[in-house]
């Protein structure tokens, strides 16, 4: 399958199912035009009539995202409500030569591994299951990646690229305002296996987003694992900067607070002060949240642009930081699940748009 798939040409009660190649699908190399390689990657179009979605495909050699960083379900290369956009490619270029980002001149570079769009998840960006135990030449397990092979005495490092023994088995379903990412994987000499699944809906009369996540343990060891969603926020390209807010539910704290000239915190606010340019960056911890659900929950605003975006989410937070450049600002809430042997974890995340 190729090309783009716009599926508000359909009958609304249309769905799809596709079973993805398992073929391991080699990282991006040499150097490539962000904005191609997305027109370029297989995608299906999903709306509710108030938001309209782009949601890329993660169908091998064709997918627009072959790192081994990322979950490659799920990737939303633009989403639009009303006349704003929310979500795009923050960087102008992608190479192989660039560990994570790097600048160009005017441009931003990405890595393969970093070269992601939309809300995306990362599950274990520390270290994944079996790495610790696994020997060099031995292998470990990626959520929503796969199989890897740990190539050293090297430490784990999400900015590497890893080689894919096993990606196991993708299908997606796909609906006029819905798609369903299903990932199943085994790794018998390791110990673990899952059946992931994913589900991006936009709900009926709602600028709204539910991400919704299972995560079944089909293997013999409990599965330990820390997911955040990177949430790259665009806001279309503009200029990030003076007049964006970040609003949490708690009073913020910081062990590691912005710089004092690019942004400061005020109560449950972290306000920029200044437009972001060149290689200025704006990041945080963002402590002081409580152990409840409540508190899994931020606001990102552009008084300027006069648009925003609230989620929430309905697991406790272990973690939530802030990470932005001119182009960019992502707010990363992050969770820990525990999933023993033959039982399945569940967590949604709602996306909340606003724009006058």
């Amino acid at each position: 399958m190729s090309g783009r798939i716009d599926l508000g040409l359909l009958v609304a009660a249309l769905t799809a199912a596709l079973a993805l190649s398992p073929a391991a699908a080699a990282p991006q190399a040499g150097v490539m035009d962000a904005r191609a390689q997305i027109a370029a990657a297989p995608s299906a179009t999903i709306t509710n009539g108030l938001i309209t979605a782009t949601v890329l495909l993660p169908e091998g050699d064709k997918a627009f995202y072959r790192g081994t960083r990322f979950d490659r379900s799920g990737v939303v290369s633009a989403l639009a409500y009303k006349d704003r956009q929310f979500y795009g490619p923050w960087f102008d270029r992608i190479s192989g030569e660039v560990r994570d980002f790097a600048y160009d001149g005017d441009d931003i570079v990405a890595g393969p591994n970093t070269a992601m769009v939309g809300p995306a998840d990362e599950f274990d960006f520390d270290t994944p299951p079996g790495w610790a135990e696994a020997a060099p030449g031995g292998v470990f397990v990626k959520i929503g990646v796969g199989v890897l092979r740990r190539p050293d005495d090297a430490k784990y490092s999400p900015f590497r690229t890893y080689d894919l023994v096993e990606p196991g088995r993708r299908t997606v379903k796909i609906g006029k305002d819905a798609v369903t990412f299903t990932h199943t994987l085994a790794e018998p000499t390791t110990g673990y296996g899952y059946v992931y699944a994913k589900t991006l809906r936009l709900p009926k009369g709602q600028p709204r987003l539910l991400i919704a996540h299972s995560l079944r343990n089909t293997g013999t060891k409990p599965i330990v694992t820390t997911v955040y969603n990177h949430n790259f926020l665009t806001f279309g390209g503009a200029a990030l900067g003076e007049g964006l807010s970040i609003t949490t539910p708690f009073q913020i704290t910081s062990g590691r607070p912005p710089s004092a000239e690019a942004a400061a915190i005020r109560g449950r606010s972290i306000a920029y002060l200044k437009t972001l340019r060149d290689k200025d960056r704006v990041s945080s911890s963002i402590e002081g949240f409580g152990t409840t659900a409540a508190d899994n929950s931020a606001t990102v605003h552009d008084d300027g642009l006069r648009a925003g975006v609230t989620f929430h989410g309905d697991h406790p937070l272990s973690k939530m930081q802030l990470w932005s450049i001119r182009s960019v600002v992502a707010v990363e809430p992050f969770i820990t699940l525990v999933v023993p042997p033959g039982q399945e974890a569940h967590w949604t995340y709602a996306y909340d748009y606003a724009a006058a």
